[in-house]
């Protein structure tokens, strides 16, 4: 099959080499489109096991330099409307919210939910949890002080959690990015994750990392 000359370019990269967090950076900032601007995506492999529930790698994290991504956030709320428009929310409501959701209108990234509407939303856990927007109190996403979770949310967090094999993959910025806010970035998940490693977990941890721009191929880095 003849290669594009995207294909072709990519090949000078070697992708065998196991790179430092910043010259993996470097080397695919160079093959990054011209055309838009590239998230720079990291898969991180844990040492758990997924079918264990206490092993269940999960939560938020405010990025130190934010994620480059706009993000729309929904609020389920009957009370605490005003509140939510004020911060920025996209998209509030309550009753009727839930039923144009129901409908199958999902035009928003992240949703926020005060805890009186959660016996509520359950008549759409079946559309919001296959695609990981159900509101959870873990991942603060269930609150009333949801002025300060809409703020957090439009400033940059991200949701980690651990996928089939142990894989945890997160956008950590835009290439337009500098490198140094890129590692910062990439940094502060790995702390993250070491953070929260469970108790069960035994031997290495963190078992390998690779970095890759939206639609160009992954380089490893030295997991150490």
């Amino acid at each position: 099959m003849k290669l594009t000359k995207k294909q072709q370019t990519w090949k000078k990269l070697d992708t065998d080499k196991v790179y430092s967090l910043t010259e993996a950076i470097e080397a695919l900032r160079e093959y990054a489109s011209k055309k838009f601007d590239e998230t720079l995506e990291i898969a991180i492999r844990l040492g758990i096991d997924v079918t264990k529930a206490d092993q269940n790698v999960r939560g938020m994290l405010s990025l130190p330099n934010g994620t480059g991504k706009s993000v729309r956030v929904a609020v389920f709320t009957e009370n605490a409307q005003d509140a939510a428009k004020q911060a920025g929310a996209d998209v509030v409501g309550g009753a009727e919210l839930i039923d144009s959701v129901a409908a199958g209108n999902i035009n928003f990234d992240r949703v926020i939910a005060t805890p009186d509407m959660m016996p509520k939303m359950s008549k759409i856990a079946r559309v919001l949890g296959p695609k990981g927007l159900m509101p959870n109190p873990k991942l603060g996403t269930v609150t009333n002080n949801v002025a300060d979770a809409v703020k957090t949310a439009k400033a940059g967090q991200i949701e980690y959690r651990a996928e089939k094999r142990g894989i945890i993959h997160a956008g950590i910025g835009k290439m337009s990015f500098t490198t140094d806010k890129l590692v910062e970035n990439a940094n502060a998940l790995i702390d993250q994750l070491k953070k929260v490693k469970p108790a069960s977990s035994k031997g290495q941890y963190i078992l390998g990392i690779s970095v890759a721009t939206t639609q160009g191929p992954g380089l490893k880095v030295d997991a150490k």
